[in-house]
């Protein structure tokens, strides 16, 4: 699967930034197009460079990917479902008080019409038989006149509300029509994420099954990363051969006061030697759980890559970048400027990993570096 995610962040930032471009939105259009064609070829490049791999990696990887894929839809439909029910509140309180308005404009006529009748047929010309007072005449037809004119406006204020109410109950039929599709859809998905994750479930087993010993494991484990880091060091090369480097974010200036990425206790230390040979630190926290941004800065990739499963790597200027690995799912996209605190992907145990948790790494100019320097001391 071509590696989808690699993008040229300074190159954006100067075409962003630069005023000519801000004046000439199509030019900037026009440019931003060239620059995806420059990231998807950039992604078949590096992805002819990785090693091959066999059936049941190639397998993990698909349906780890379309796990992912499901997750992020549950998500949006579930996040439009919430929108919807706000909406459908909001309307159904509109409607009540368009309704205790009407029937206040049909009390209100009532009143009026009552009025009329009490004085009886053709009260025009009973006033003009029984007043003698041009003065008192006077007045009493200037009520009446204010008392027709108040009847046309509570019949007209009536139409509005009818129209007004008529409009909200369509709305509201509307939203319940696209609730019940969102039902049905929700169930699809939600069947269809139980599948893929018995689908993984059994590729993780088949790959289990084909180490002959924990030596074996061990192996094919820190082979994986070694093609990692063959991949990374391609990404680092592209960011590093840009004619401008990325901005800075004075990300040097927080060390040893980052916020964690995610709350939970590390289960591997940096550069542990159990066998396994970590390039930063395991956080186990429970599936699902948001992952957060460190620092501001800007997504470079977020695909899925062996050794790390679903990865996500920001650039944070000044030749430092942290990586999120293991993800459920992703919450930012290549590309995408990000802030401290954001969301920018789920707690998972993609790439084969037999438990939820968080791999987390920061890199200078593409070598690792312990990250709890980095981040804050609980």
């Amino acid at each position: 699967m071509p590696m989808r995610g690699v993008i040229a962040l300074s190159t954006v930032l100067m075409m962003l930034c630069s005023p000519a471009i801000a004046q000439d939105e199509h030019a900037a259009r026009q440019q931003l197009d060239a620059l995806g064609q420059e990231i998807d070829s950039l992604s078949q490049r590096l992805s002819a460079t990785a090693q091959a791999r066999d059936s049941a990696e190639r397998e993990l990887q698909q349906v780890e990917t379309e796990l992912a894929e499901t997750h992020q839809r549950l998500d949006a439909l579930q996040a439009e479902r919430r929108q919807l029910d706000a909406e459908t509140t909001q309307l159904l309180q509109h409607r009540d008080r368009l309704e205790a308005e009407r029937d206040a404009q049909y009390a209100a006529l009532a009143q009026q019409l009552a009025a009329l009748y009490r004085l009886g047929p053709t009260p025009q010309l009973k006033l003009l038989l029984n007043q003698s007072d041009p003065a008192e005449l006077d007045r009493m037809q200037a009520y009446l006149n204010r008392l027709t004119q108040a009847r046309q406006q509570r019949l007209t204020d009536i139409r509005r509300l009818d129209t007004a109410l008529a409009d909200t109950q369509q709305a509201l039929s509307e939203r319940q029509t696209r609730l019940d599709t969102l039902a049905d859809e929700l169930e699809t998905q939600s069947t269809l994420l139980a599948q893929r994750t018995a689908e993984r479930r059994g590729v993780v087993a088949t790959l289990d099954d084909r180490y002959g010993s924990e030596a074996d494991r061990l192996a094919d484990l820190n082979q994986s990363r070694e093609q990692a880091e063959q991949q990374l060091r391609a990404i680092q090369a592209e960011l590093a051969r840009l004619s401008q480097p990325s901005p800075t974010t004075h990300i040097t200036r927080t060390q040893g006061d980052l916020p964690w990425p995610v709350q939970g206790s590390i289960t591997a230390d940096f550069q542990r030697r159990d066998g396994v040979h970590y390039n930063g630190i395991v956080i186990q926290a429970n599936e699902g759980t948001a992952v957060t941004a460190v620092h501001s800065g800007r997504v470079v990739f977020a695909d899925w890559m062996r050794g790390f499963g679903n990865l996500l790597i920001i650039d944070h200027g000044d030749q430092i970048m942290t990586l999120h690995a293991h993800l459920q799912q992703f919450s930012a996209r290549p590309g995408q400027q990000v802030n401290r605190g954001d969301e920018i992907g789920r707690v998972g145990n993609s790439g084969g990993q037999p438990r939820s948790a968080l791999y987390f790494e920061v890199r200078r100019g593409g070598a690792p570096i312990n990250p709890q320097r980095w981040i804050a001391r609980r």
